[in-house]
């Protein structure tokens, strides 16, 4: 693989590990938080979904700013977002502010979610862009995982205010994101969109393409299409099978209850009796899980296709989540059973949709409405995230909670098989141009 295009791929997918970080590191604070703002079910839920709530505005808005100002330069303003969220949120004084720096991470989160998956979608060859997709994905996975190991070591270290703590060690991160973005080059598409084309043909011979010409052609026929369609709606019946596609694929990824256990794992297993710092102990190893499994994902990807890795992990995700629903609703937690359920409905998430995700998204839509196709799909994965993190705390309080959260998520995913089966496209090793031809057709 070509070093610059590795290098640039690798930095822009550094959105990712904030991403994951901000999302799994609430799950260490959210119960000292509660206790020291003395909040209810229905405000604790609030206050832990308050960041999600800023996914959705980032990724309703990131669009525009995206195609205006290009992918590369709206990342170096969401890496600042990440940093003032994270000291904000350490220094926090009243329940308020909290509330406002969450919301601003939030905002970097949803709007990054979709920008980068794009950069590097425009910057990759097809025959690596999934591999290369995929490392925003793998960021994710190790900064959730970077995340509660943080929280276990802060945990065990300190003895006050370590939610503190754990909110603004993200600002470290935060700070190498923003300062090596400016070591990799603008997306070539965005620079062919603004009329540079010499520029957008360096780029895209520094990145160990071959046929350069036959790249800028249909690059060009793209771009000319966006020119001649400038007021194209996304919203329009032209569009309507990416929408449903970008849809779906976005609700079954949250209603898997992939969200809604990152931000409670320590709690969840807490229900089953454990003591506070053997449930984090726990939630680490499920961390560990989900970075193997999505390394694994990444050198399949591109070899088997996006359809077969789906089909596994539904598969994988319908008897794990059925045998944690059982085991609370026989309240049967011996041993390390749910453990290992949850170890293995990570693993078949990471090695199917927490892999494929973000490839398909940055795939399915045209050139002309990509920006705001992908804003679309981004969106529809943070409004669920939000309602079921907002929600699980209310739910995982009645008598039967757990077992009604793990069974709707088991049966959701039945619906997700029959989805890949019956409607989903393969896109492996089509370039985008290929893919807008298959799917508008």
């Amino acid at each position: 693989m070509n070093l610059k295009l590795f290098k640039a791929a690798l930095i822009a997918s550094l959105g990712g590990l904030l991403f994951g970080f901000d999302t799994a590191v609430i799950s260490g604070a959210e119960q000292s938080i509660k206790e020291v703002y003395e909040l209810d079910g229905f405000w604790h839920g609030f206050t832990n979904s308050i960041a999600l709530i800023g996914t959705i505005i980032g990724a309703m808005f990131c669009g525009k700013p995206a195609d205006r100002f290009g992918r590369r330069d709206t990342l170096i303003v969401l890496a600042l977002f990440y940093m003032i969220s994270a000291i904000g949120c350490a220094f926090a004084g009243s329940w308020f502010s909290l509330l406002f720096f969450r919301l601003l991470g939030g905002l970097g989160v949803g709007a990054s979610s979709v920008i980068g998956p794009m950069y590097i979608s425009e910057i990759a060859p097809p025959k690596l862009r999934g591999r290369l997709v995929a490392m925003f994905q793998f960021n994710i996975v190790f900064g959730i995982l970077v995340a509660f190991f943080s929280n276990y070591l802060l945990n065990f270290y300190l003895a006050e205010n370590v939610w503190r703590w754990m909110l603004g060690v993200e600002a470290i991160p935060a700070f190498l994101f923003f300062m090596t973005l400016f070591l990799i080059p603008k997306s070539p598409r965005w620079l062919m969109l603004q009329n540079r084309d010499e520029e957008a043909v360096k780029v895209i011979e520094s990145s160990g393409i071959k046929n350069v010409q036959q790249v800028v052609l249909e690059i060009k026929e793209s771009l000319k299409l966006k020119r001649e369609r400038k007021t194209e709606k996304l919203f329009s019946k032209k569009f309507r099978f990416p929408l449903l596609l970008a849809f779906l694929f976005a609700t079954f990824n949250q209603f898997s209850g992939i969200n809604a256990i990152m931000y409670y794992a320590p709690r969840i297993f807490e229900m089953t009796g454990l003591a506070k710092d053997t449930a984090l102990l726990q939630v680490v190893i499920i961390g560990v899980t989900n970075m193997v499994f999505t390394i694994i994902a990444m050198f399949f990807i591109d070899k088997f296709g996006r359809k077969t890795l789906m089909k596994v992990g539904s598969i994988g995700m319908i008897i794990s989540l059925s045998l944690a629903a059982y085991s609370f609703y026989e309240k049967s937690f011996t041993g390390y059973s749910l453990l290992i359920y949850l170890i293995c409905f990570i693993a078949f998430f990471a090695f199917s949709q927490g892999a494929v995700i973000w490839v398909f998204l940055s795939e399915v839509f045209p050139n002309s409405v990509r920006a705001k196709g992908q804003a679309f799909g981004s969106l529809t994965h943070w409004v669920w995230a939000a309602i079921l993190t907002w929600t699980f705390p209310v739910v995982a309080e009645l008598p039967q909670g757990g077992f009604y959260a793990f069974a709707f998520f088991a049966v959701a995913m039945v619906f997700q098989f029959i989805f890949v089966q019956k409607v989903m496209p393969e896109t492996k090793g089509k370039s985008l141009e290929e893919i807008e031809k298959t799917i508008l057709k």
